[in-house]
């Protein structure tokens, strides 16, 4: 539980330090995301946690020795 509340304040920095530090940015960006077919920000979405997942079994020691 305590790992996974890490994670959690972890993603929460992550997610909130662009907000913080260039909001006109972030304002554009979510435009041009609303902009965006549905099936691109799926097959983003997707590929993100697939990647996030293989990251996650890698540093978790899935393969072992490398």
């Amino acid at each position: 539980m305590e790992l996974f509340l890490c994670v959690i304040g972890m993603v929460l920095i992550v997610e909130g330090l662009p907000y913080f530090t260039f909001p006109e940015k972030m304002k554009e960006l979510m435009r041009v995301v609303s902009e965006q077919d549905d099936m691109i920000l799926r097959t983003a979405g997707a590929a993100m946690t697939l990647l996030g997942m293989a990251i996650v079994f890698l540093a978790r020691g899935g393969l072992g020795y490398w």
